[in-house]
């Protein structure tokens, strides 16, 4: 399998020490990654499936897969998006989207009830990380003060 790049707001992983018990977990990046931009491909050619309506019956849509890219660290939002949307979002918002409507709001709340909850042990971990980043990157002038 291949090396994810090193993040270093999340602690590394040694998947040859860690038991595989989910099949998505053994499968090679290879072919995670082809089924990945087969489905962006595949999004890209149905514009006529609103992001609204994508919320609605999965809980995610366009927007969730950038932000997952840019949260994985590899692109800043406007470029995670347009890799998404294969054009700029605000293009493919004029070209393509649709007014949302009171039904397809609705569904889309009751949709997202039945996400996972977010990671809270990945978002400590993160919180943690920057915690300890931050006072290391100021300027003395701000971590102590008086000198400057």
């Amino acid at each position: 399998m291949a090396a994810l790049p090193s993040n270093p707001y999340l602690p590394a992983i040694n998947l040859s020490e860690t038991p595989v018990t989910d099949k998505l977990d053994s499968l090679p990046d290879a072919v995670a990654a082809q089924a990945f931009r087969r489905l962006v491909r595949h999004l890209r050619h149905r514009t006529d499936a609103q992001n609204i309506d994508l919320m609605g019956l999965a809980g995610f849509c366009r927007n969730c897969l950038s932000d997952w890219i840019e949260e994985a660290g590899g692109l800043d939002k406007a470029t995670a998006r347009e890799t998404i949307y294969g054009m700029p979002q605000a293009e493919w918002k004029a070209r393509y989207q649709t007014e949302a409507t009171p039904e397809q709001l609705a569904r889309m709340d009751e949709s997202m009830t039945r996400n996972p909850p977010a990671d809270a042990t990945k978002d400590a971990a993160l919180d943690e990380a920057l915690d300890e980043s931050f006072p290391a990157s100021d300027p003395p002038a701000m971590t102590e003060p008086g000198r400057g």
